[in-house]
């Protein structure tokens, strides 16, 4: 069983990366962007507001994210793990994943950063836009969520840092390459 957490800026890979260690693993991969998306797209509630934040390239607030993740972890299909991508994004986040965690009597054995360049993201993300017509992908967005990523999720990175539970990987290359990567990352964090 694994429960880990796959986190790096906008346009690493975390997704393709997330659907690949996801099938080789046998866990579910969890992603906040698609949950956001998909709500957005059913016009929730949750996905109007949850839009008014994205269209800016803000994160979501923790109230609405956490209460989703919770509700998330709570399904039956994560009980053999699972691979959250996009979340924790903050230190507060953390805390709240540490507390659902606990109260099922477990913990996190992995969390997989991928590693790239700024401005290899931004031509990534704006080649991206241009294939899907994402609204939330231009280039004052895509800076905007860069510098985002910095100030708060670096935070968590180190945090994990010191757990003693973090594994870097660089994220740049052919799609097989990284892969390759992240799962002889994956196993050897799981050997130590």
């Amino acid at each position: 069983m694994t429960r880990m957490l796959i986190i790096g800026p906008p346009g690493s890979g975390k997704g393709t990366q997330a659907e690949r260690i996801s099938e080789r693993l046998g866990v579910v991969a969890i992603s906040t962007g698609d949950i956001f998306r998909a709500n957005v797209k059913g016009e929730t509630p949750l996905g109007i507001e949850a839009k008014k934040y994205m269209d800016n390239g803000d994160f979501v607030p923790d109230s609405v994210t956490n209460k989703m993740v919770r509700d998330r972890l709570g399904e039956s299909d994560v009980d053999n793990g699972f691979l959250l991508d996009g979340y924790p994004r903050t230190t507060a986040q953390v805390d709240y994943l540490d507390e659902i965690l606990a109260d099922g009597d477990e913990k996190l054995d992995v969390v997989l950063q991928l590693t790239a360049d700024d401005e290899e993201l931004v031509q990534r993300l704006l080649g991206r836009a241009k294939e899907t017509g994402r609204s939330d992908d231009n280039e004052a967005v895509i800076r905007h969520r860069l510098d985002l990523y910095h100030e708060q999720t670096e935070a968590v990175v180190a945090k994990y840092a010191e757990r003693g539970i973090l594994t870097q990987v660089d994220g740049i290359g052919p799609i097989d390459e990284v892969t390759n990567r992240v799962m002889q990352a994956i196993k050897a964090a799981q050997a130590a």
